[in-house]
């Protein structure tokens, strides 16, 4: 087990807070330096060292909105690595904010999980603007759809004006490209007034490849001995490295008024303590916002149960939900028959696996050896457990010429499907522009110069070799440049296809689906989260899944092969009945291609 020094045990609060009274208290990390000053209105001042690596300076001058930068002892001069705001680019000085915001929706408390319909969002490409205001002004769009949550790609500020934003090094501040704190605050703001929650993905697994400073006066924060995709793994042992991240945490949900974070690949934090930290950012956000209903979710490609086990009243005791690849791999092979790479796993047995994913969330919960642990070895999660999803960021904008489903799969297979994940009792999740067909393509960009480009561009088809590789008659020579604006430009969602005949009719899909999920689903989930379910025997192509609530079962019935098919019949009230090309059941009985039925019936399983 690592140790963490003594030295290490001492809590700093990172960054620069203004005072109650007047001026402002600046505080840096920096054990592998012996003096840092303050650039502040042009002059530099020696910070006061106070023991554990920590300097501390207080100025009683100092206000809002104005520039600081740490200088150290080679006289390099760095932004704050807690900065609230950058004044320009990450490499230039940080901005002393105002937390305080005059908030119009300030009784705002959240909504319940169970209630969670999710889309995600890039700020940068959600509106031809790219900005948090303009994101502002398309929520009533989403909320008259029928969405109740926003997840917001990570807009911690990274290095250029593109990017998806995992790369980003100044993990306090909304990025500059993107508008100034306060617009992130009305953003929020108008999503609560909507009935909208809004939950950050951040990042705590490595900080992106160009403007991060600390190896340069705190080498301490990173590890020698374990690498991540991205880099050394940071060394979470040391306590101002953990309170970088558990204080950033409920940072962003204290003083933005977020309804929760999706941590990103969780798999990567690396953490022998006696309390992991994962453990220690959940339990602290609990105990800081008791109030307010919170949710917490992860990104994790173990698929570890305990993350998201329930305690005996059914509430998480750490981790609320997870993204369930695991469904979407099954699903995007039966959209597109596309079986190499990620989706390889998935191709053998592929309705016995949708059966599972469908009744248990996880395919392969716990993954090692062997990968798939029989039923009653199972530890049961309830399912709002997992986001189920058909596309998101990853799944599109990391395919080589970042396409989405619309352009891919088969209309009544994508139709088929979607009725599937937005009615059954996992939490759904879309990609922005899901809702209306969106056919603009994702892709992967970023605003990188030099040496930096090359990588990224070279790395680009290794990437998309996990996810459908290329096209037949196309070459690595065809692969978009990540870095060229166009591409950038490319994938900004084209608001005007919702006013058309196609636009139209996928978003009247859409929207009715949510409309029957509020009715009959959400009430469900409200009833109990321990949850029953079950399979029955059907033939290749089709499913016949059942969930036992405390009174009502929800049962599902699915043929989505190309011909027709018999499966076991199914009492109670249809509330859902969608038939490939128009085409209703043979007087035999028969489920028509690609057809999808979701009925409640009040006497128990089916």
């Amino acid at each position: 087990m690592i140790q963490i020094s003594k030295a290490d045990t001492m809590r700093g609060d990172w960054g620069a807070a203004l005072l109650d009274g007047k001026g402002a208290r600046f505080r840096l990390w920096a054990p592998g330096d012996d003096t840092i000053s303050l650039r502040h209105r042009g002059q530099d001042t020696p910070m006061a060292s106070i023991g554990g690596g920590w300097f501390e300076l207080t100025k009683a001058e100092a206000s809002a909105n104005e520039e600081y930068m740490f200088v150290l002892s080679d006289g390099q001069a760095v932004p704050d690595p807690a900065s609230r705001a950058q004044a320009g680019h990450v490499h230039g000085p940080s901005l002393i904010v105002d937390p305080n915001y005059q908030w119009q929706n300030s009784g705002w408390r959240g909504r319940a999980w169970e209630e969670a319909v999710i889309t995600e969002i890039h700020i940068g490409t959600f509106t031809r603007e790219g900005t948090f205001r303009a994101a502002a002004q398309k929520l009533k769009h989403l909320a008259e759809t029928g969405i109740t949550a926003i997840e917001i790609m990570p807009v911690a500020q990274f290095a250029g004006d593109r990017g998806w934003g995992y790369d980003g090094v100044l993990h306090y501040a909304p990025h500059r490209a993107y508008g100034t704190p306060d617009d992130f605050r009305a953003l929020i703001d108008t999503a609560h007034g909507l009935g909208i929650m809004v939950l950050l993905d951040v990042v705590y697994n490595h900080f992106g490849p160009e403007g991060n400073y600390l190896h340069g006066y705190a080498p301490g924060f990173f590890r020698n001995d374990l690498h991540t995709p991205w880099g050394a793994a940071i060394d979470f042992s040391r306590a101002p490295v953990r309170r970088y991240f558990v204080e950033n945490a409920l940072y962003w949900i204290g003083e933005f008024q977020l309804d929760g974070l999706r941590l990103d690949a969780v798999e990567q934090i690396y953490d022998s303590g006696e309390q992991h930290v994962l453990a220690e950012i959940a339990g602290e956000v609990g105990a800081a916002f008791p109030d307010r209903q919170v949710h917490l979710v992860v990104e994790d490609q173990r698929n570890l149960v305990a993350l998201l086990e329930r305690g005996e009243d059914g509430a998480p005791l750490t981790y609320r939900a997870e993204w369930n690849d695991d469904f979407h791999h099954v699903a995007h092979i039966i959209a597109t028959g596309e079986t190499i790479g990620h989706y390889k796993p998935f191709a053998d047995g592929l309705w016995h696996k949708l059966r599972l994913a469908l009744q248990h969330g996880f395919i392969y919960p716990d993954r090692g050896d062997p990968p798939e642990l029989p039923l009653d070895e199972r530890g049961y999660l309830p399912p709002t457990a997992f986001i189920d999803f058909l596309q998101n960021h990853d799944q599109i904008g990391n395919r080589a010429f970042g396409e989405r489903l619309a352009s891919l799969a088969d209309p009544d297979v994508l139709n088929a499907l979607t009725g599937i994940l937005l009615l059954s009792p996992h939490i759904p999740f879309l990609f922005m522009g899901e809702e209306y067909g969106e056919r603009h393509p994702f892709y992967f960009f970023t605003d990188y110069t030099g040496e930096l480009a090359r990588l990224v561009r070279e790395g680009r088809m290794a990437e998309a070799e996990g996810f459908g590789g290329l096209k037949a008659g196309k070459s690595v020579a065809d692969l978009p440049d990540p870095n060229a604006p166009s591409t950038f430009e490319q994938s900004k969602l084209d608001w005007p296809f919702t006013d058309t005949e196609e636009g139209r009719k996928n978003l009247a899909f859409v929207t009715g689906l949510l409309k029957l999920r509020k009715t009959y689903i959400v009430p469900l989930l409200k009833q109990t989260w321990n949850i029953e379910s079950g399979a029955l025997e059907t033939p290749e192509g089709a499913v016949a899944v059942w969930w036992k609530f405390a009174n009502l079962t929800l049962a599902l019935r699915a043929n989505l092969s190309g011909g027709p098919l018999f499966t076991p019949s199914m009492a109670g009230t249809v509330i859902f009945e969608h038939y490939g090309n128009g085409e209703k059941p043979g007087a035999d009985g028969a489920m028509p291609p690609h057809s999808v039925v979701f009925a409640i019936d009040i006497e128990g399983t089916d």
